[in-house]
């Protein structure tokens, strides 16, 4: 099914018209540098195609002809080149296999262009018959002054003609016609039934266009349909491709052109280390803003697209953001993953509609909502959130299926997987008595993005709105409210002592929200000492508060489990985001 959606995509970009998408036979890549051609095969120039942002320099794309695996990636055979276009290796005989990967870049143009007349052809071939003596192609790129360009890399070079302006020589209407002629006719190698479209005897793709764009995978790319051991290989098959798993070079081309697109436009995010990309069956809004939902903008973009995206989609039974007819189209997440560097793996698959879509993922920012600093943005993204529960708060260190199941609890509207609750909880007891590195203050353990995790993993557990968006004086839960306590016990002590350094959270937080019974009796005889310090008048207030939170608290358990921790923790947050909104 996910094949098949990405071909169908495909069309539907393809019959747009809009040229954001390779036609069959072609392939969108970056090319560094033009070759550019007078009559007679002379080089008047090698003309840059690139720009810089920043220090990082990018090149343009450009349509270009795929005649094999070799369009995205080159084996080490030096006999697989492409047509009209390659790296200067191929195209200038420079590096390791130069002359052989000069002369059969040469013998495919005489492969596909055999007896064809052409001016720009024949300029091209006279040039490149003037490369292949000795020491030409070094005193070419002396002459432009690229020596160190092409040695310290191997830039991807195509041609165009003098006479014919910035057009490249693969784009003339004869060459192109001529081409595309030869595409249709080419039906040798092995035919049999597609397992994607069902078509019967049709022409094999022998081997999967590699994917490029997923994180983690090679830079050479990686492949979805691949075998590399016999024991893989059906029997009676062997060596032989895609006859393993038979699609057809059409369809092969469709859903590969329709993913690397995908990998390399807007509708792509980062989740954990799923490279994940979604599209809908039509046009549709969410198309547009489903990124903005999960990821903040970058440092060029506007700040507040992430912000007022959510806010859209909260406010989208009121505001209409999505009407009837869109959210009635289908809408598809795909999550890929490069454990094994040449070979992807699904980590999730979600088809649904918009309408589904968009309101499991209002739902997931309701679940989020919790009170916090007036200063802390009031929605966080997919990242943000991840991080808060990896250890030193490095993105690597996020466990690597986590991220995928969070997704995946979203989009379905399933609950949170535990070890999001689990990684959230786990943070907050190892950071306890963590210190800021440059000021040597406390930092808050339990903190917003943690709170906001663990109240969501729970509500959704319960299926109901067990926790608030801030303080609940009403809630009886005994986890809740040793919370609280905890946090009115921190607060005395603060209070008593102003210029404490360490407080009973940096010693006591991991056994009070874990075995209560050994630390909370110790906690309130010191609060009595604590109090002592305090003006009357304040004394007094802590007093009844502690009092009215102890209400119904008839004994400290010996053990809280992970859900009773969470509420535990939430109960903290709570009561120490009151003290905060009061002052």
């Amino acid at each position: 099914m996910i094949l098949q959606e990405l071909a169908r995509y495909y069309q539907r970009v393809a019959e747009s018209g809009d040229g954001a998408i390779a036609p069959e036979g072609w392939i969108r890549r970056p090319v560094d540098y033009f070759i550019v051609l007078a009559p007679g095969g002379s080089c008047i120039s090698i003309a840059n195609n690139w720009w810089m942002e920043g220090k990082r320099r990018i090149a343009r794309g450009e349509l270009v002809p795929a005649i094999g695996k070799q369009a995205l990636k080159h084996t080490n055979s030096g006999k697989d080149p492409n047509l009209l276009w390659d790296n200067a290796a191929f195209i200038l005989g420079l590096g390791n296999k130069g002359a052989l990967k000069a002369s059969s870049f040469d013998a495919e143009i005489e492969k596909w262009f055999d007896g064809i007349e052409d001016p720009a052809l024949s300029d091209l071939k006279l040039f490149l018959r003037s490369m292949r003596k000795e020491g030409a192609s070094k005193a070419l790129i002396e002459r432009f002054g690229l020596v160190d360009e092409f040695e310290q890399r191997d830039p991807i070079l195509a041609f165009q003609w003098q006479p014919d302006g910035p057009m490249p020589i693969h784009h003339r209407a004869f060459v192109r016609a001529e081409y595309e002629r030869k595409c249709a006719l080419e039906d040798d190698g092995v035919k049999g039934n597609c397992l994607m479209t069902g078509a019967i005897g049709v022409p094999i793709a022998a081997n999967e266009t590699v994917i490029k764009g997923v994180w983690g995978a090679q830079t050479s790319g990686a492949n979805i349909v691949s075998f590399n051991y016999r024991s893989f290989e059906s029997y009676g098959k062997r060596e032989k491709g895609g006859e393993n798993s038979p699609i057809s070079k059409q369809a092969s081309f469709a859903y590969t052109t329709a993913l690397n697109y995908l990998l390399g436009s807007k509708q792509r995010i980062q989740v954990g280390d799923a490279s994940t990309v979604f599209w809908s069956e039509k046009h549709t809004g969410l198309e547009g803003s489903f990124a903005d939902l999960f990821e903040e903008p970058s440092k060029n973009d506007d700040p507040a697209r992430h912000t007022n995206a959510v806010k859209a989609l909260l406010n989208s039974p009121n505001n209409g953001v999505y009407s009837e007819e869109e959210r009635g189209i289908k809408f598809f997440v795909l999550g890929l993953a490069a454990p094994a560097k040449a070979r992807l793996s699904i980590r999730f698959w979600y088809p649904g509609t918009v309408g589904e879509v968009a309101e499991r993922i209002r739902s997931y920012f309701l679940d989020l909502a919790i009170v916090h600093a007036d200063y802390e943005k009031p929605y966080l993204s997919f990242f943000h959130l991840l991080v808060s529960t990896a250890s030193l708060g490095k993105s690597e260190n996020i466990p690597p299926n986590l991220a995928g199941e969070f997704m995946r609890s979203i989009l379905t509207g399933l609950p949170y997987p535990q070890t999001l609750l689990q990684a959230a909880v786990r943070r907050i007891r190892a950071e306890q008595s963590k210190k800021d590195e440059r000021t040597g203050k406390p930092v808050q353990n339990v903190s917003y993005p943690r709170a906001a995790l663990i109240k969501a993993c729970i509500n959704r557990s319960a299926k109901k709105e067990e926790l608030k968006v801030s303080l609940d004086e009403s809630n009886t839960n005994r986890a809740y409210r040793l919370g609280r306590l905890f946090a009115a016990l921190e607060r005395v002590q603060e209070h008593a002592n102003p210029s404490i350094n360490t407080t009973i959270r940096e010693r006591f937080y991991g056994a009070a929200s874990g075995t209560p019974v050994t630390v909370f009796p110790t906690l309130l005889k010191l609060k009595n000492h604590h109090i002592a310090k305090l003006n009357k008048g304040e004394a007094v207030n802590q007093e009844k508060l502690i009092g009215a939170i102890l209400d119904g608290v008839n004994e400290f358990p010996a053990q809280l489990n992970l859900q009773d921790q969470g509420r535990f923790a939430i109960g903290y947050y709570h009561q120490r985001q009151a003290f905060f909104n009061k002052s």
